[in-house]
């Protein structure tokens, strides 16, 4: 693989993998400022960039920092930070770096680690709420998440009981039997992703979106199996909306069948009506957990697309137009010039705006676990360090944030909407 060095004026190295086709950031901070690319390969400049002991010193002080909450109410103490693989692994990184990031991470007390089946099947159809041109991407960069992952795990040889693993089934291939909800695919698709994990059973399969095409009794009877048979210790949502969790609940204690642990959603600066309104009462009602994606929003709340969408970024990979597309629109810009009064708020407590973002999310207690990617060693350990910024978000610094977003959902107290909220029957549907 050619791989050059190219420096810009801010001191960052980014490695152009002409393989792939994209430019990568290095593990490392060049000392001298360069802005013009350099004709060596990699290795050359690779001895002064790493510094594995000083590396080893961050691993332990993150690990004083990373704390654990329960899923839901279920007795599975998570990482209040977990490691999402699927975008990176297998795809965006090699697999030296992955090795390199998942140490890092199990190292700094990061215990839960999250993955999905292959993607190659999506299409428009399949899932409407995602853009066309993602599934191009998605099929070249979530294919080997879990071999990658699978072949870290065996490589370092970790007690299996010391951490967690969930993937997520939904698109497991072209055929129209290898995608979906059925009994068939769940069972199919989780063998097949046991397989590529090398392990004996996850400890929690996430169903990655509804599936209207399978009735629910099908769905819930189909996990309670595979929990049965030791091949997953719980099962979760994601992308459900409060209605079909609640659905899925009532059939399990209709039928006296295995009800899903948490659900997998979306939960950013910009995106919080879900996490904030429905889930809290979803706990209280059913003991259902959150786990919150994209606390950076793809990368648009690090601030790195504040003048326009830079060569390195994930906006500027092949099949992502539909994100530099979304960050560069009226509404994008809109969100970066918000983005930009936060950052006033986050220099002033003294962390960087991608620090305030996720510590932003963890400090809503209703949130068991906020999942980080990370494409770099450096990036993942500075991330892990917003949590020691989590007490530094005062109820008056969270109102002042409250003021610029603009987007608190109306009436909310203690994390959800007690003024406008219809209430929610946990009796089973006779």
């Amino acid at each position: 693989m050619s791989m050059y060095i190219v420096v810009d004026s801010g001191e960052r190295c980014y490695v152009f993998i002409a393989a792939m086709g994209y430019f990568q950031p290095t593990r490392g901070i060049i000392e001298n400022k360069c802005s013009r690319t350099l004709a060596a390969p990699f290795h050359a400049l690779e001895a002064p960039i790493l510094n594995m002991s000083s590396r080893k010193m961050s691993s332990s002080s993150s690990s004083s920092l990373v704390t654990y909450r329960n899923l839901g109410k279920s007795g599975l103490r998570v990482s209040s930070i977990g490691l999402g693989t699927w975008v990176t692994f297998g795809g965006q990184v090699t697999d030296e770096v992955a090795e390199e990031i998942l140490t890092l991470a199990y190292e700094s007390g990061i215990n839960f680690f999250d993955t999905a089946e292959v993607y190659a099947a999506g299409n428009k159809k399949d899932n409407p709420d995602l853009p066309s041109s993602a599934y191009e991407a998605i099929q070249e960069t979530c294919e080997g998440a879990e071999i990658t992952l699978g072949n870290i795990l065996k490589k370092k040889a970790w007690r299996r009981s010391s951490y967690i693993i969930s993937t997520k089934l939904y698109w497991g291939g072209k055929a129209e039997t290898e995608r979906g909800l059925s009994r068939k695919h769940i069972i199919e698709g989780l063998k097949a992703s046991l397989e590529r994990l090398q392990l004996d059973y996850v400890d929690i399969v996430f169903a990655n979106k509804p599936d209207p095409h399978t009735p629910m009794e099908e769905i819930v009877r189909a996990f309670t199996f595979v929990i049965n048979q030791g091949w997953a210790m719980y099962w979760g949502t994601s992308r459900w909306s409060p209605t079909e969790i609640m659905e899925a609940y009532s059939v399990a204690r209709q039928f006296n069948l295995i009800p899903a642990v948490a659900e997998q959603a979306e939960y950013h600066l910009f995106q919080r009506d879900k996490v904030e309104v429905a889930m809290p009462e979803l706990y209280h009602k059913i003991g259902v957990g959150t786990i919150t994606w994209s606390p950076l929003a793809g990368g648009v709340l690090t601030g790195k697309y504040d003048d326009g969408v830079p060569i390195y970024s994930r906006a500027a990979l092949k099949g992502y137009v539909w994100l530099k597309d979304k960050i560069l629109s009226e509404d994008g810009r809109r969100q970066q010039a918000k983005l930009r009064e936060a950052a006033v708020i986050a220099d002033r407590i003294g962390c960087s705006i991608t620090q305030l973002a996720i510590a932003w999310c963890l400090k809503n207690d209703n949130v068991n676990s906020v999942l980080l990617g990370a494409s770099t060693v450096d990036q993942l350990y500075t991330n892990i360090q917003a949590l020691q910024w989590i007490p530094k978000l005062t109820p008056a610094v969270m109102a002042e944030l409250d003021k610029i977003l603009g987007n608190r959902p109306g009436g909310r107290r203690d994390g959800f909407n007690r003024s406008s909220r219809r209430s929610i029957s946990t009796q089973p549907k006779t």
